[in-house]
């Protein structure tokens, strides 16, 4: 009688750790490309929303003769402000949505009037939520490029 080979289908316990380590590096690797687009992203996010809101705020503006003040605040561009001065001419809402903090978490700042002899100012102090930084921890402003 003869003897039957078996044929063994199927992976060694060798082949499934190799497969293992090239699935980790290349994963480990996509990973920390993906960190870095995921902070320019964040980055240009900012800077989108600092436009808008820039948008918007010409709109208060052509609207009501004057742009919020500090106490009034962003939330002016979504809801009629009840805080002085009241302008009977607002048209708004002036955003889609209540203004979103930033990227990072944090809230905008809005600055009125703004630095640079500019009428008003919104920053996003960027990932480090403080004042200046290099990198992703530089501040996005609507008054600097």
């Amino acid at each position: 009688m003869k003897k039957k080979q078996r044929n063994e289908d199927g992976w060694s316990f060798m082949e499934t750790l190799i497969v293992i380590a090239i699935t980790m590096v290349l994963t480990a690797t996509v990973g920390f490309m993906a960190v870095g687009s995921l902070e320019r992203a964040r980055t240009a996010a900012a800077r989108t929303q600092v436009d808008s809101f820039c948008v918007a705020l010409e709109a208060y503006y052509i609207d009501c003769g004057r742009y919020p003040t500090i106490e009034q605040g962003l939330a002016a561009l979504r809801k009629k402000p009840d805080i002085e001065p009241v302008s009977d001419n607002w048209n708004g809402p002036y955003l889609y949505k209540d203004a979103p903090k930033d990227p990072w978490g944090n809230e905008y700042e809005y600055l009125a009037p703004g630095p640079a002899e500019s009428p008003y100012g919104v920053r996003s102090f960027g990932a480090d939520g403080k004042e200046g930084g290099d990198g992703n921890d530089a501040d996005i402003t609507s008054w600097e490029n």
